[in-house]
C-alpha cells in the first residue's frame, strides 16, 4: 500500500512540479526518491543485493539510457532547425504559405507540415526541432498567440499521424512483434479514426486560438527571437528541398536502419540547407553553437523524465499496476487499450506502454480469439493519449526547450489536443471494431 501512494504521490509531484516551471533536472529526480523511499527501494548500488534495483541505479540507467539512444538525433535536429531559421529558409516558406492560404490558416500549415514529416518517418523530437523556425514565423506572420504552437507541433505529430495504419513511427511498429501483424493493421478503422482526431482536433485548436484573440491575445515577441531585418529571403521552393530530403533519406532507410537513419537524413537535411542558402546565412556559427545549446537542454530535460519511468518501473506497486491493468474484465479491446494508455501515462512513453503491456496481454487474448489486427490498432493509439501528461518526455521538450513556453500557459491547449483527442479515438476505434 505504502508504495503505492509513493507511486502514485511521486507521479502528481513530477506533474504539479512541472506545470510549476521547477527544473526537471531537480524535480525528476527529487519525485523519483519519493518514489524510492516509499516502496522501499535502497538509495545506492552498495545497499543492494546482486541484479536488485536501487535508486540511483535505475534512475540513471533510464538517465542516461535516453541520451545514448538519442542524443545524436537530439544534436543534428537542433542545430538543423537553427540552420533553417538563421538562412531564413524557414521565413520563406511561411510567408509563401500564408501568401497562399492566408494568415488564418498559419495553425493549418503547422499541423500539416508536422504530419507529413511524422508519417515520413521523421522521429517526433526531430519534428519539433525542424518546424518550429516554420511554426515561429507563421504564428507571427499570422499574429497568433505563440503559447499554441506547441499544441500545433504536438497534434500534428502525435495524433492522426503517429499511430495510424502505415506510419513508420515505433508506436505503430512494436505490436507487429507481439501480434504477428503488419503497419496496416486494421488500415480501415484507422482512417476513419484518423480523419475524426484530424477534423476534430484542428476544429478544436481553431476554437481555443479564436478564443484567445477575442481576449486581446496577439503574437508577443522576445528578446531571442531573430530581431535581424531581412532584405531579401531565399527561394521558397528550394527552401523546401532540405526537408524534402530528411523526409526521402529517412522514409527510405528507416526499415534498414530504424531510427538510426534519422542521423543520416538530418546530416544531409544540415549540408543541403547550407549549400542552397549559405549567402543567406546572418551568422552560421552561432546557428551551430544555439542548436547544440538548444539539444543539450532539451534532452537533458527529457532524460530526468525518463530517469522517474526508471525508477517507477522498479517498485511493488508499478507491477501490481500492470498486473491489474492487464487482467481487466471485459472486452479485450477495451482492457488492451487502459492497460496500454495507464502504463504510458506511468512511464511517460507511449513506446513504453506498449512494451511493456503487449507482452503480457498478446497471449492471453490471442488464445482468446481476439482479432489480433483490432488489438494492434487500439494499442498503438491508445498509447499515444497519456503519454502527454504534463511530465512526458516529448511534452516537456516540446513545450520548454524548444518553444520556451511555461507549462501554465501552453499545456492546457497542448493536452486537450495530444491526450483528450486520442482518447476519444481509440473510444471510437474500438467502438467500429465491435460493430464490424
Amino acid at each position: 500500500m505504502l508504495s503505492m501512494i509513493g507511486l502514485i504521490g511521486g507521479l502528481a509531484l513530477l506533474i504539479l512540479l512541472t506545470m510549476i516551471g521547477m527544473n526537471l533536472l531537480v524535480a525528476g529526480p527529487l519525485s523519483a526518491f519519493i518514489v524510492a523511499i516509499t516502496s522501499g527501494l535502497p538509495l545506492f548500488p552498495q545497499l543492494a543485493g546482486k541484479n536488485e534495483p536501487d535508486f540511483v541505479t535505475n534512475y540513471m540507467g533510464g538517465f542516461t539510457g535516453f541520451i545514448a539512444s538519442w542524443y545524436f538525433m537530439f544534436l543534428i535536429g537542433a542545430i538543423f532547425g537553427k540552420l533553417m531559421e538563421d538562412s531564413g529558409a524557414a521565413d520563406s516558406i511561411s510567408k509563401w504559405v500564408t501568401d497562399r492560404i492566408g494568415v488564418k490558416k498559419a495553425a493549418l500549415a503547422v499541423v500539416i507540415a508536422c504530419a507529413v514529416l511524422t508519417y515520413g518517418g521523421v522521429s517526433l523530437f526531430v519534428v519539433a526541432f525542424s518546424v518550429y523556425p516554420m511554426a515561429l514565423s507563421l504564428f507571427k506572420e499570422a499574429d497568433l498567440p505563440r503559447r499554441f504552437i506547441p499544441a500545433a507541433l504536438g497534434f500534428g505529430s502525435t495524433t492522426f499521424t503517429m499511430t495510424s495504419a502505415g506510419s513508420p513511427e515505433i508506436q505503430n511498429w512494436i505490436p507487429i512483434e507481439f501480434l504477428g501483424t503488419t503497419p496496416y493493421a486494421g488500415w480501415q478503422v484507422s482512417l476513419v479514426v484518423a480523419v475524426f482526431m484530424m477534423i476534430f482536433g484542428y476544429w478544436w485548436l481553431k476554437k481555443m486560438i479564436k478564443k484567445a484573440i477575442s481576449r486581446g491575445e496577439r503574437f508577443e515577441s522576445r528578446e531571442t527571437d531573430s530581431t535581424q531585418v531581412r532584405e531579401k529571403l531565399p527561394n521558397p521552393y528550394l527552401s523546401c528541398i532540405p526537408l524534402l530530403i530528411v523526409l526521402g533519406i529517412s522514409f527510405s532507410l528507416h526499415k534498414s536502419l530504424a531510427q538510426s537513419s534519422l542521423i543520416i537524413a538530418l546530416l544531409g537535411g544540415c549540408i543541403s540547407v547550407y549549400l542552397i542558402n549559405r549567402k543567406y546565412f546572418i551568422n552560421f556559427s552561432k546557428a551551430v553553437t544555439e542548436g547544440t545549446i538548444g539539444a543539450i537542454i532539451a534532452i537533458s530535460n527529457t532524460a530526468a523524465v525518463v530517469g522517474f519511468g526508471g525508477v517507477a518501473k522498479a517498485t511493488p506497486a508499478f507491477s501490481h499496476v500492470v498486473d491489474a491493468m492487464t487482467n481487466i474484465p471485459g472486452s479485450p479491446l477495451i482492457g488492451g487499450a487502459i492497460a496500454v494508455c495507464i502504463i504510458a501515462g506511468l512511464t511517460g512513453s507511449s513506446s513504453g506502454g506498449q512494451s511493456i503491456a503487449l507482452p503480457l496481454l498478446a497471449p492471453h487474448y490471442l488464445d482468446m480469439g481476439v482479432n489480433p489486427d483490432a488489438l494492434h490498432r487500439v494499442a498503438a493509439i491508445s498509447s499515444g493519449s497519456l503519454d502527454s501528461l504534463p511530465q512526458g518526455g516529448y511534452v516537456v521538450t516540446t513545450i520548454r526547450a524548444i518553444a520556451g513556453e511555461k507549462h501554465k500557459d501552453a499545456y492546457p491547449a497542448f493536452g486537450a489536443l495530444t491526450v483528450v483527442v486520442p482518447l476519444l479515438g481509440v473510444i471510437l476505434a474500438v467502438m467500429l471494431f465491435v460493430i464490424f
